[in-house]
């Protein structure tokens, strides 16, 4: 016996979270009832229906995309723009772990198992999201300390867990900075910036957890080992 929200997770439909919104929104049933109770425990031989579709099971399938410029990161387009799972040959219902904006490059993760996207992203969890931002202006020890200690965006307090100059270019009046986070909030990096007072004019994520692009060219992807889904798995606390 398993917990629904874990199983629907399971089969790739969507996240953790966005299955016990399924629940609590009344659009799942089990053997033909309504259940909107998190926690109702099924088993192999249940009948689980969403929103009147019965739930199957896919193949697990993990992927390291080394996301472009300008492509979406989400499973469609109401504008019709390309998405990150164009760029997938795959015929399973996979999506992004997170999101990248439209403009932002780099590591990004696709998959069909839920339990393993709520483990990279999740922020109990500290998994290390690294980017490197180009920012308009130079920054001084100052702000860093600032976003050390934490900023406020929007509701909430975040801080970089990491924080370093790596270039500054005095003639355009521009410096890169790789900075480290955990939660995966819309658009956070650019925020945490913007609250010190600084532009982002370029960002691209180097690194989520144990996983970089290295050879991979803008556009590429390939499949993850089960040694390395494992060790995603390890994470959990």
């Amino acid at each position: 016996m398993e917990r629904l929200q874990k199983v629907i997770a399971a089969s790739g439909i969507a996240s953790r979270r966005k299955a016990e919104d399924l629940i609590k929104q009344g659009k799942v049933t089990v053997n033909g009832n309504i259940i909107n109770t998190l926690g109702t425990k099924v088993s192999s031989k249940d009948i689980i229906e969403i929103n009147g579709k019965i739930l199957e099971k896919e193949p697990k399938e993990y992927y390291l995309l080394n996301k472009p410029r300008g492509i979406i990161t989400s499973t469609s387009d109401e504008k019709g723009r390309k998405t990150v799972i164009d760029l997938i040959d795959t015929k399973t219902h996979i999506y992004p772990v997170g999101r990248l904006d439209y403009d932002t490059t780099g590591v990004l993760l696709l998959t069909n198992d839920g339990e393993f996207a709520n483990i990279l992203m999740h922020p109990t969890n500290s998994i290390d999201k690294v980017y490197l931002a180009k920012i308009e202006g130079i920054i001084k020890k100052e702000q860093i300390d600032m976003l050390k200690k934490g900023v406020q965006i929007e509701n909430s307090k975040v801080k970089a867990s990491h924080i370093k100059l790596k270039k500054v270019n005095s003639t355009n009046n521009t410096c890169m900075v790789e900075i480290t986070i955990h939660e995966g909030k819309n658009h956070q990096v650019k925020k945490m910036f913007e609250a010190v007072g600084f532009h982002v004019e370029k960002l691209t994520r180097k690194r989520v957890g144990i996983f970089q692009v290295n050879d991979l060219k803008s556009g590429e992807y390939r499949k993850l080992t089960p040694k390395e889904v494992q060790i995603v798995y390890s994470y959990k606390k």
